[in-house]
Protein backbone atom coordinates (compact mmCIF):
# COMPACT_ATOMS: atom_id res chain seq x y z
CA UNK A 1 0.00 0.00 0.00
CA UNK A 2 1.38 3.36 -1.02
CA UNK A 3 1.03 6.18 1.45
CA UNK A 4 0.18 9.54 -0.04
CA UNK A 5 2.15 12.44 1.33
CA UNK A 6 0.05 15.01 3.22
CA UNK A 7 1.46 17.83 1.10
CA UNK A 8 -0.08 16.38 -2.05
CA UNK A 9 -3.52 16.30 -0.48
CA UNK A 10 -3.14 19.79 0.98
CA UNK A 11 -2.05 21.18 -2.37
CA UNK A 12 -5.05 19.45 -4.00
CA UNK A 13 -7.43 21.04 -1.48
CA UNK A 14 -5.74 24.40 -2.01
CA UNK A 15 -6.31 24.11 -5.76
CA UNK A 16 -9.97 23.20 -5.19
CA UNK A 17 -10.38 26.19 -2.87
CA UNK A 18 -8.77 28.56 -5.39
CA UNK A 19 -11.07 27.24 -8.14
CA UNK A 20 -14.02 27.99 -5.86
CA UNK A 21 -12.78 31.52 -5.17
CA UNK A 22 -12.25 32.12 -8.88
CA UNK A 23 -15.76 30.87 -9.57
CA UNK A 24 -17.20 33.42 -7.16
CA UNK A 25 -15.00 36.32 -8.25
CA UNK A 26 -14.91 35.82 -12.00
CA UNK A 27 -18.50 34.74 -12.61
CA UNK A 28 -20.66 37.43 -11.05
CA UNK A 29 -23.67 37.04 -13.36
CA UNK A 30 -24.79 33.46 -12.78
CA UNK A 31 -26.11 32.77 -9.28
CA UNK A 32 -25.99 28.99 -9.73
CA UNK A 33 -22.26 29.05 -10.49
CA UNK A 34 -21.74 31.20 -7.40
CA UNK A 35 -23.60 28.69 -5.21
CA UNK A 36 -21.64 25.78 -6.70
CA UNK A 37 -18.37 27.67 -6.11
CA UNK A 38 -19.26 28.26 -2.47
CA UNK A 39 -19.99 24.55 -2.09
CA UNK A 40 -16.63 23.78 -3.71
CA UNK A 41 -14.85 25.98 -1.17
CA UNK A 42 -16.67 24.25 1.69
CA UNK A 43 -15.68 20.88 0.24
CA UNK A 44 -12.02 21.90 0.17
CA UNK A 45 -12.15 23.05 3.78
CA UNK A 46 -13.84 19.81 4.81
CA UNK A 47 -11.17 17.79 3.05
CA UNK A 48 -8.54 19.75 4.98
CA UNK A 49 -10.31 18.95 8.24
CA UNK A 50 -10.42 15.25 7.35
CA UNK A 51 -6.76 15.14 6.34
CA UNK A 52 -5.58 16.81 9.53
CA UNK A 53 -7.93 14.69 11.61
CA UNK A 54 -6.41 11.53 10.19
CA UNK A 55 -2.87 12.93 10.38
CA UNK A 56 -3.24 13.96 14.04
CA UNK A 57 -5.29 10.85 14.93
CA UNK A 58 -8.15 12.91 16.33
CA UNK A 59 -11.87 12.42 15.74
CA UNK A 60 -12.88 16.06 16.38
CA UNK A 61 -12.07 17.15 12.82
CA UNK A 62 -14.27 14.44 11.36
CA UNK A 63 -17.14 15.40 13.66
CA UNK A 64 -16.73 19.03 12.63
CA UNK A 65 -16.88 17.97 8.97
CA UNK A 66 -20.17 16.23 9.67
CA UNK A 67 -21.65 19.43 11.07
CA UNK A 68 -20.25 21.58 8.26
CA UNK A 69 -21.69 19.22 5.63
CA UNK A 70 -25.08 19.40 7.34
CA UNK A 71 -25.03 23.19 7.34
CA UNK A 72 -23.81 23.30 3.72
CA UNK A 73 -26.57 20.97 2.57
CA UNK A 74 -29.24 23.03 4.30
CA UNK A 75 -27.73 26.23 2.90
CA UNK A 76 -27.88 24.84 -0.62
CA UNK A 77 -31.43 23.59 -0.22
CA UNK A 78 -32.71 26.87 1.20
CA UNK A 79 -30.79 28.95 -1.35
CA UNK A 80 -32.06 26.94 -4.29
CA UNK A 81 -35.65 27.00 -3.00
CA UNK A 82 -35.51 30.78 -2.62
CA UNK A 83 -33.99 31.03 -6.07
CA UNK A 84 -36.70 28.88 -7.65
CA UNK A 85 -39.44 30.90 -5.92
CA UNK A 86 -37.82 34.11 -7.16
CA UNK A 87 -37.67 32.69 -10.69
CA UNK A 88 -41.39 31.84 -10.61
CA UNK A 89 -42.22 35.45 -9.72
CA UNK A 90 -39.70 37.44 -11.79
CA UNK A 91 -38.82 34.98 -14.62
CA UNK A 92 -35.10 35.70 -14.22
CA UNK A 93 -32.26 34.75 -11.89
CA UNK A 94 -29.74 37.35 -13.03
CA UNK A 95 -27.57 38.61 -10.18
CA UNK A 96 -27.76 42.27 -11.27
CA UNK A 97 -31.56 42.09 -11.15
CA UNK A 98 -31.50 40.50 -7.69
CA UNK A 99 -29.17 43.21 -6.36
CA UNK A 100 -31.65 45.94 -7.29
CA UNK A 101 -34.53 44.16 -5.50
CA UNK A 102 -36.42 46.57 -3.24
CA UNK A 103 -39.61 44.69 -2.39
Amino acid sequence: MTLINIYYILSFTFIIFIIGILGVVVNRKNILIIIISIELMLLAVNLNFIVFSIYLDDIIGQLFVLFVLTVAASESAIGLSILSAYYKVKQTIAVDKIKSLKS
